[in-house]
């Protein structure tokens, strides 16, 4: 927790942690009050026989701020994090200003063939022995992770942590399994009506594709969409200076989330279908 002024909560993706961030801190400090946690079963928190769902990782961002007297923040959510997000926002609506998803996971079944089948049974009899061959992280690069090389070799060596890889295969078992993502955000996304959201993606995304930008797009009335030319699943990492300087615009120019509980009514009662969607991309 860095800073000063309006609040930023910085949610990471799946066995990431807070340090995704950490380009982005000393600047985002001169003008926001940042928290960047690590989430349950990630990083250096703690990792329990717990309910890993996105759920239940967006009522652990609510308790936080509670503990920290933040009633109220723009949400920033990377790949499993935009997920988180997007609960977030359904869940405690009034505490939501603004929603900036990042290489989002939620928006269709398509994801990296490799956590497919680490979705799969038994992969938590595989992986002790795969993640302790050598010379299996020089492979990696083949599997088509294209720029996300180096997140995967890093990602693939701590795994070999007992405690991060359970915890990892909970967290991932409750989005993906071995036809794709599980979760969608699509069906209450319309629920977003009313709350600024800018999507941010890489062209070259391997772990979530581009693909997906463009769809929750057409999907969320009145979204913003940035495409990083060349990015991989990291836009932020690949250019934090554009990256900020984004997200400043986008803070400057949206005034935070008003939330009207008879607003929230109607949209649930009217259902997507009433409202208006968005065009291109």
């Amino acid at each position: 927790m860095v800073g000063s002024g309006p609040a930023l909560l910085l949610v990471h993706g799946i066995s990431d942690h807070s340090g995704t961030w950490s380009h982005l801190l000393p600047k985002l400090a001169e003008r926001y009050t940042v928290v960047a946690p690590d989430l349950l079963g990630h990083g250096g928190s703690d990792k329990p026989r717990a309910d890993y769902a996105a759920a239940a990782y967006a009522c652990g961002m609510r308790d936080l701020l509670g503990v920290l007297d933040i009633d109220r923040v723009t949400v920033v959510g990377h790949s499993l994090g935009g997920g988180v997000a997007m609960q977030f926002a359904y869940q405690f609506p009034e505490r939501c200003e603004r929603l900036v998803l990042v290489s989002s996971g939620g928006v269709g079944r398509g994801v990296h063939p490799l956590l497919r089948l680490a979705s799969a049974p038994g992969a938590e009899l595989a992986l002790p022995l795969l993640t302790h061959i050598p010379g299996m992280p020089a492979l990696l690069p083949l599997l088509d992770f294209g720029p996300d090389a180096t997140y995967a070799r890093e990602r693939y060596t701590a795994l070999r942590d007992r405690a991060t890889r359970t915890a990892f295969l909970r967290t991932l078992r409750s989005v993906v399994d071995v036809r794709g993502q599980v979760v969608t955000m699509l069906d209450r996304c319309y629920l977003t009506r009313g709350i600024p959201t800018l999507l941010v993606w890489g062209s070259a995304d391997r772990i979530v594709p581009v693909g997906h930008a463009h769809k929750a797009h057409r999907a969320m009335p009145g979204s913003r969409l940035e495409i990083f030319d060349g990015a991989g699943h990291f836009p932020h990492q690949t250019d934090p200076d554009r990256f900020v300087a984004l997200l400043d615009d986008f803070i400057a120019s949206t005034p935070p989330a008003e939330h009207d509980p008879d607003h929230w009514r109607t949209l649930l009662r009217n259902g997507p279908d009433e409202v208006p969607v968005s065009s291109g991309s």
